[in-house]
């Protein structure tokens, strides 16, 4: 994955936004105001810290040694994911995807429809 293509995938997310808060170097990318994905685009190799469910980022650090626990962040909750092409590209699609949900799921009611999120459809139908 090179570093617009995952500039490019978090941006796709509603509502998500890129911000500087720690250097110039590192994107944030935020929804609701909270982090989902932080990464140091120029950076060779690129990675990127996701949020992810304690047990699953375990399963994922087992399966695959590009995934690391989240550098400088709490390590039961983030992982960093190294980017040089090993992973398949929809396992880490799936891993943004999963990291915004995460946050999008404890965001207010009315933050999560206006983000037209999906899992407050699936919550509608109940």
């Amino acid at each position: 994955m090179t570093p617009d293509a995952l500039k490019a995938l978090c941006l796709g997310l509603n509502g998500a936004t890129e911000t500087f808060p720690f250097t110039l170097e590192t994107s944030v990318f935020k929804v609701g105001g909270k982090i989902f994905a932080i990464s140091a685009l120029d950076a060779d190799p690129l990675s990127v810290s996701l949020k992810c469910e304690p047990d699953i980022a375990l399963q994922l650090r087992e399966a695959h040694p590009e995934i690391t626990p989240g550098w400088h962040l709490n390590k039961r909750h983030w992982n960093t994911v190294l980017l040089e092409g090993s992973l398949p590209a929809g396992l880490v699609r799936e891993m943004i995807e999963d990291s915004y949900d995460l946050i999008v799921a404890r965001l207010p009611r009315h933050q999560q429809l206006v983000l037209d999120w999906p899992g407050v459809r699936r919550s509608d139908e109940r």
